[in-house]
């Protein structure tokens, strides 16, 4: 049977669209089937990190994204009920080492409007809105999907032969696959108020977690006049009234009034904690929401399932392309499991700081603070999980930095959508003529580190001739003292051939 597509995608929320324009970007017979037919009007996700917007960038909406974005340079602060900072996120005016600001805050329908127009622009890319997927049925050659017209009724019939699911926390496709979800230990309501002001008002310019025990809330600044509240609900309130406006006004007067704004939108949450327990059944896999749930304390919701889609993106093409064997799509769950559990179970670490509602506890919490002084922490940078890179290796698995180039290129601009073979500007004794035919068969572009160029520096530094870096920009691999450039053509042959 003639496939109607190479992959088929279902779910058109970030997660889904950026797959979408990551396959398009290279070319690949994409069908995305979603059942909505617009986007959903109100805020959603309302930040993300620097290495989204690398991800971001890689599809050519680096310029667009940053016009409706705010870089957040002024971190994020814990305040204790007595108004003591406990933990500080630093900021930074400067960009960090994905070559963006470290933080975005933003607006999330304003972000898939952008993904949807760039998405348009690739012939590979087939959108069909208002479609329910009703069944999924993989064999070994290929994927069967059946789509419902939410509109005729009408039922459509797809063949592709891969098939993601982005379609959100309630996914049809992890149950089509019998995954089930894991908890990482975090549960608890929360209300959350977006909030439009009519005018500049005398609000904190960062992110405030208030860790009162009397009601723990957040306070993100977010683009324009927005703000956002996040309320934990506690055992004593009314579940039936958490969206009424005589319930929330009052636990945010001190701060804004009805005379100040407007409630976009009033949504009481479930924050969950919980992974996939797999991530793929033969040719179906799913990636975002539908893989994963974290709560919003480190603001990597989004952020995680854009990762997700930059490395499925180019494995499936790879695979596609037949420059790599199908086992490396196996890689895909296990690299991506690894990383977004280190991010979830910080958050969970720091949801316990924010929630704790016990006055004697939150009390000694605070004295432990005060003792050691306002504590500084960062976003981890996690390695991989077991998969496509040189494991031996203490430096693979890890996301590069990004540099700039000396004409003022940032390095993913000049590498496109493949392996990257970074060279220090030192002689190459090793890079004999015989490994480049190696190269040029895996479809390896080089750049080299001009002479004590920040690159140049960060090879040098970790005594690299040379950094294999991965489409996603996770680093493959280093020729070293240690490892040769056999090594690494062992490596890639391997990539290409039967696990």
């Amino acid at each position: 049977m003639t496939a109607t597509a190479d992959v088929a995608i279902i779910g058109l929320g970030p997660t889904g669209a950026t797959l979408a324009n990551l396959l398009g970007e290279q070319g690949v017979s994409t069908l995305v089937l979603e059942r909505e037919t617009n986007i959903y009007p109100l805020p959603r996700a309302v930040h993300f990190d620097g290495e989204t917007m690398r991800i971001l960038q890689s599809i050519g909406l680096q310029d667009a994204v940053k016009a409706i974005a705010r870089p957040g340079t002024q971190g994020m602060h814990f305040i204790s009920g007595t108004g003591q900072t406990l933990l500080v996120r630093q900021g930074s005016d400067q960009p960090g080492p994905q070559g963006h600001h470290n933080s975005w805050y933003f607006h999330q329908p304003e972000l898939e409007a952008l993904l949807r127009q760039r998405m348009a622009q690739h012939p590979s890319v087939r959108l069909c809105l208002g479609q329910h997927t009703e069944s999924i049925a993989a064999d070994a050659d290929g994927v069967t999907l059946h789509s419902v017209d939410t509109q005729s009724g009408k039922t459509q019939r797809h063949r592709v032969r891969y098939a993601v699911g982005c379609d959100g926390a309630r996914s049809a496709v992890r149950a089509s696959i019998n995954s089930h979800l894991q908890d990482r230990g975090l549960k608890q309501a929360w209300l959350c108020l977006d909030v439009l002001t009519h005018r500049d008002l005398p609000l904190p310019p960062y992110t405030v977690q208030w860790c009162d025990p009397q009601r723990p809330m957040t306070m993100v600044n977010k683009t324009g006049r927005r703000r956002r509240w996040e309320i934990m609900v506690l055992p004593s309130d009314d579940s039936s009234r958490l969206t009424q406006p005589d319930f929330y006004w009052p636990l945010i007067q001190r701060w804004i009034t009805p005379n100040d704004a407007v409630i976009e939108r009033a949504a009481a949450y479930t924050f969950h904690s919980v992974v996939a327990q797999s991530w793929h059944q033969g040719r179906v896999f799913i990636a975002g929401d539908a893989a994963h749930q974290t709560p919003p304390f480190l603001g990597q919701g989004m952020c995680a399932g854009l990762r997700d889609a930059s490395n499925i993106a180019w494995k499936l093409k790879a695979v596609l392309s037949e420059s790599a064997h199908p086992d490396v799509l196996t890689t895909y769950g296990s690299e991506r499991l690894n990383h977004v559990r280190e991010f979830i179970d910080l958050a969970v670490r720091l949801g316990a700081i924010i929630q704790e509602t016990d006055p004697e506890r939150a009390r000694q919490r605070d004295a432990e603070f005060a003792e050691q002084g306002a504590t500084l922490f960062a976003f981890p940078q996690p390695r991989l999980g077991p998969g496509a890179y040189m494991a031996h290796q203490p430096n693979a698995g890890f996301v590069a930095p990004q540099f700039t180039l000396p004409d003022g290129r940032l390095m993913d601009d000049a590498m496109g959508h493949r392996f990257a073979l970074l060279l220090n500007a030192a002689p190459h004794p090793q890079l004999t003529p015989a490994a480049q035919p190696r190269l040029h068969r895996a479809d390896v572009t080089h750049v080299v580190a001009e002479p004590h160029s920040p690159m140049q520096q960060w090879l040098t530094q970790h005594h690299a001739s040379a950094v294999l870096l991965r489409p996603d920009r996770y680093i493959a691999g280093w020729v070293d003292q240690a490892t040769s450039w056999s090594a690494l053509d062992e490596w890639l042959t391997r990539l290409a051939a039967p696990q």
